[in-house]
Parts: structure tokens; sequence; C-alpha cells
């Protein structure tokens, strides 16, 4: 009815009732179509979807501004922070399923579905990401990966998350000494404060005595040692290679060292641990590629007291997924790197001094 309606404005029907055609005179019919009076176009509708388009589109240039204008640490930090959030998921799930599958054949099914991810996105083949100015440095970085890897989630398994995690922590020691006697990096007064005060923390919250140190807390203190050690190669590799060539020869690495003890010690996984597997290798995969780009964006100095914020995220794992209780100690050094791990934050985020133009 409606289309009738509009098609009436421009001009007659051919078919009009006789009755219709006889009560109205030839005279009062109009002779010209410009005198049919016209109504105004509608004004555009805006939907609420076109709203929201437009201020997606908005969000997102603001967004690529910040990012465009960000100091590199503070880059940075954006990604080792994402990172972290990824990597809770990852650990969240092997101390889930390292009750039910050996850790060796755990690592090698996430490295395997890892190296394929890398290979599917990355834009080269597999000549160019093999491609390599220290393949020594390589190989190293990938044995130190292995053994963190090792005794880090061994720990993870044996004992409580939050434990685990608060142990880890001394790695930041590990890569502040190493970042200034290696790397030769400049580390000032405040970022010494915030790593040394960030450690205090973690003494709170470990309330160490001859009871609590352990063979797998031990383990949870060579995993960091030995993941300070992949912080610094990695800076070290930085310069001139690429991060899914980094990640190519840890896998080349890993699948190569884990291979025959996975086959040896294999547990046939359900379709459950199976799923699981499955979201470890893929958020560990995130996580990898993320802490990498974040050690080659920013100082490792700069960037390891963030770490401290796994804290938050494995206590909250630990109480959501395995029922663990912090103590009251862990809230209060979790205060204290929460503290720490802000002001590092702003630290980073102011632009480094531009040295002056010479003349």
């Amino acid at each position: 009815m409606s289309e009738e309606r509009q098609t009436g404005r421009q001009r007659r029907p051919a078919d009009d009732d006789a009755a219709e055609t006889e009560a109205v005179p030839r005279s009062a019919e109009p002779t010209d179509e410009a005198a049919i009076p016209s109504l105004p176009e509608p004004p555009p509708v805006t939907t609420p979807a076109s709203e929201s388009t437009s201020r997606i589109v908005e969000g997102r240039q603001r967004l690529r501004a910040w990012w465009a204008a960000a100091s590199p640490n503070l880059r940075g930090s954006v990604y080792m922070l994402s990172a972290l959030l990824v990597y809770a998921v990852m650990v969240g799930a092997i101390k889930l399923v390292g009750s039910f599958i050996p850790l060796v054949q755990i690592l090698l099914i996430r490295q395997i579905i890892m190296s394929l991810v890398i290979l599917a996105f990355s834009a080269c083949s597999l000549r160019l990401m093999m491609a390599t100015t220290r393949p020594g440095l390589q190989v190293f970085r990938g044995a130190l990966t292995l053994i963190a890897m090792l005794c880090g989630f061994t720990a993870v398994i044996q004992i409580p998350l939050a434990q685990a995690t608060a142990i880890g922590f001394s790695q930041v020691l590990f890569v502040t000494i190493a970042a200034v006697v290696i790397l030769k990096e400049v580390v000032d007064a405040r970022r010494w404060a915030a790593t040394i005060i960030g450690f205090i923390g973690v003494l709170i919250m470990l309330r160490p005595s001859s009871e609590g140190l352990d063979f797998y807390a031990l383990m949870a203190v060579a995993g960091a040692f030995f993941s300070a050690g992949i912080t610094v190669s990695v800076r070290m590799l930085a310069a001139s290679e690429r991060t899914d060539t980094i990640l190519i020869w840890q896998g080349i690495v890993l699948i190569a060292a884990l291979a025959l003890p996975a086959w040896l010690w294999w547990v046939p996984p359900d379709a459950t641990q199976w799923f699981w597997l499955i979201v470890l290798s893929l958020f560990g995969t995130a996580g990898q590629w993320l802490i990498t780009r974040a050690y080659q964006v920013g100082e490792a100095a700069a960037l390891a007291p963030l770490d401290f914020s796994r804290l938050i995220l494995a206590s909250f794992t630990g109480f959501v997924f395995f029922a663990e209780i912090p103590a009251l100690s862990t809230w209060i050094g979790a205060a204290v790197v929460i503290g720490a791990t802000l002001y590092t934050i702003r630290k980073n985020a102011r632009p480094f001094p531009r040295e002056p133009a010479s003349a």
C-alpha cells in the first residue's frame, strides 16, 4: 500500500474506478506535473550499528596514533603484559594435564603445534626463516629454553602455582645483573630500586625457611636462572634476527631433544586432554611471540620488573581452578610487587631523551 501511495504522487492510476472518475471534475485535474506538491527528502537514518562502527574506527585511529607515539620501552611493556596474560592460561593448562601426561610429551606436542603455527603465519619460506648469522647462539638459546621449561614446569606441576610463580621471580635479579654485565645496558637508580623492592615483595611471600626449600622449589629457582639466560640471548639476537627465525630455531632444537624421551614415555591422551594440550600449545605460541617481541623492542632491565604481575594471575588461577588459597604474606608481598610494576610501567612510558642535533 505504501508503494501505491508513492507512485500516486507522481501520476494518476490508469485503472481508476468509474465512480471515482465521475466524482472528480475534469477541470479539477492538475494540468502540470510540477504543480503536484513534492515531499521533502527524509533525513538520513543513523542506526545504532553505524554509530558503533564509526566509534570502532575512531578508536582504532586513536590507538594507532598512541602506539606510533609510544616509547620503545612502553611498547615492550604492552607486549610483555600481553604475554603474561596468555602464559597464565598456558601454565594453568599444563598444571591440569601434567598429572596425567609426562612433561616431555606435553612440551613436544606444544613445540610441534607452535612450529606449525609459525610456518603457517610467516610470510617467509622455511629456507628464509632458517637463515641466521648466529647459528651457535640460536642452538644455545634453544638448549636454555629446554632446561628452563623442564625445571620451571616441573615445579608448577608439583608445588602450588602461586609458590612456584613467586620463586620464579628471582629471574628478575638474574636479568638485571646480566643486562648490566653482558648487554652493557645502563640501569638507573630508580630501576634498581624498583627491582629490589619487587624482590623484597617476593621474599615476603616466600617466607624463607629450612622446610620451604625442597627439591621442587630449587627447580623453580633453576628455571628462573635459565629463563634469565633466554632473555639475555633474545636481546643479543634482536639486532640481526627475525622473531620467526628465533622461534623456528627454538622449535628445531626442542623437537630434536624431546622426540626420543616423549616416544619412550608416551601416554595416549583422551579427548579432554587433547583439548587442553592444543589450548596450551596455541596460548604458548602467542606468549612466546609476544615475549620475544617485547625484548626485541624494549630493554631487558626495563621489562624485567613487569614479570612480577604474574603473581596476581597465578594466584587467581590457583584459587579458581585448583582451590589454592594464598596466604596473607602472599597478598602483602603482592601489594609491594604491584607498586613496583606500576612504577616501572610509568617509567617506561617516558620517551628516551633525544640527543641534541650536531651543527
